[in-house]
């Protein structure tokens, strides 16, 4: 079931998603200050093209100055305008009953694409 869920969700947004990530990342990558944000991106991208059956989860070490100075940063160098795309995605998804659990996910991905540092990516079983 996981693997329809994934390939439905790359024909009904996942994929738009994921090149945004991408391509932000490798804009990111261009500069030295850019790297951590730029593998950030790369995480949350991979999670964006195969998101059923996986999910983050936040560590004790994410409470630390770096990590938020990090999110505030990530914040308005362009996580509010991934969040944005996330959220309009899944209200569009939400539409039909169909869509339903694609618009969950990107709901959860709006909220982690606003703080992604401090997260990993796990697989649920």
């Amino acid at each position: 079931m996981k693997i329809l869920g994934n390939l439905l969700w790359l024909i009904l947004g996942g994929i738009v998603i994921a090149v945004e990530y991408f391509i932000g990342s490798i804009i990111l990558m261009l500069t030295i200050v850019g790297i951590p944000f730029g593998i950030q991106t790369l995480k949350m991208g991979a999670l964006a093209i195969w998101p059923f059956g996986r999910d983050t989860r936040v560590h004790e070490r994410s409470s630390g100055c770096l990590y938020i100075i990090m999110n505030i940063l990530w914040l308005f160098c362009g996580g509010i305008w991934i969040a944005l795309t996330h959220a309009l995605f899944g209200l569009l998804l939400m539409i039909t009953i169909i869509g339903i659990p694609f618009g969950m996910q990107h709901f959860k991905l709006s909220s982690i694409a606003l703080n992604p540092f401090g997260r990993d990516i796990i697989t649920l079983r």
